[in-house]
């Protein structure tokens, strides 16, 4: 069992992984973003940024079961919403982390920018195509 959460931005979806991976009869993995003071942001808005990081694509919201697999369902369930890498720069420019490139290699901080919004509307694309895709009978 594999799962990505972040409280802030689906803590129902938070509070199910956790139900699901403990009830899982094996090992359980749950990624969980955390916003912490090495990103630079005013700590009382965190919840904010783990809702803006999964929102722009930074960050996708799943739950992986082989038990699903094993009744013949899709095993990957997507808890994101389609996202919005349109808005990843703006979520990018909000944390210091990374306006710290933007100051100091302007050009280089935009090529990696426009990179992360196209791997971030790639890696939606990828874990849609994943999380419609069924396991073969007898597989």
């Amino acid at each position: 069992y594999v799962a990505s959460v972040a409280m802030g931005a689906r803590d129902e979806q938070t509070l199910k992984t956790f139900i699901e991976a403990e009830a899982y009869d094996g090992p359980a993995l749950i990624i969980a973003y955390s916003h912490c003071i090495a990103h630079g942001i005013d700590m009382r808005t965190g919840m904010q940024n783990q809702k803006a990081a999964a929102d722009t694509g930074k960050l996708i919201l799943y739950r992986y079961s082989p038990d699903r697999a094993r009744a013949g369902e899709a095993p990957l369930i997507l808890d994101s919403k389609p996202t919005r890498p349109a808005g990843l720069g703006a979520y990018m420019a909000s944390e210091n982390r990374f306006q710290m490139l933007a100051k100091s290699k302007p050009a280089e901080a935009k090529a990696l920018f426009d990179l992360a919004q196209q791997d971030a509307a790639t890696r939606w694309e990828l874990y849609e195509y994943l999380s419609q895709r069924k396991p073969r009978p007898g597989a």
